[in-house]
């Protein structure tokens, strides 16, 4: 009788060879994934580094595009400020002449009231230049105290006059539009005690 002897060994030799093979195409399979894994991700970095390539490339251009508006804006702004100033000296001109003139004529003028005229004339080319200009006047005399426009230096109490209403204007204000250039300096009504 012949004896067949199951070597317990040679099942362990066979799973430990099976096990190895798994392993090896386990490994195989672990590098294919880490290779397309590995390529994915270059693509991806390709991808990204064009794209930020392309974004950096516009962001250089704007930043050139508002460095060149920056530089006209302040061109503009400082060409209009030339030609504003021109045209108020221009007009500020001709006042000035007529200062002269009128010290020239006032030279030998003995007449009082000859020269109140040219002094009211030349005043009134200068009020007429500068409210072409913008200037306006702020009203105030017998107005409510508005401190917007107003400046009160003085507080007089009095029944004569509803409280908070300007008596006086010591000092003419004036505003360019909606802009205060100088409150008008007023003496204000308060109630009496």
């Amino acid at each position: 009788m012949t004896h067949k002897h199951n070597n317990p060994f040679k099942k362990d030799i066979n799973e430990d060879e099976k096990q190895a093979e798994e392993l090896k195409e386990t490994e195989e399979t672990s590098e294919n994934t880490a290779k397309e894994s590995e390529d994915i991700q270059n693509d991806e970095l390709e991808k990204l580094q064009v794209k930020y390539d392309e974004l950096n490339s516009q962001y250089i251009r704007l930043a050139a595009d508002f460095d060149n508006y920056r530089k006209r804006q302040e061109q503009e702004r400082e060409s209009l400020y030339k030609l504003g100033t021109e045209n108020t000296l221009k007009k500020l001109l001709e006042v000035l002449d007529n200062f002269e003139r009128g010290e020239k004529a006032l030279e030998n003028v003995e007449d009082c009231a000859k020269c109140k005229e040219s002094f009211a004339l030349v005043h009134k080319q200068v009020v007429d230049a500068l409210t072409k200009l913008g200037l306006e006047t702020i009203d105030a005399e017998g107005q409510t105290f508005d401190p917007n426009f107003h400046e009160a230096v003085m507080q007089t109490p009095t029944s004569e006059h509803p409280e908070h209403t300007i008596i006086t204007e010591l000092q003419k204000g004036y505003k360019l539009g909606d802009k205060v250039l100088r409150p008008t300096l007023v003496n204000v009504a308060m109630a009496e005690n």
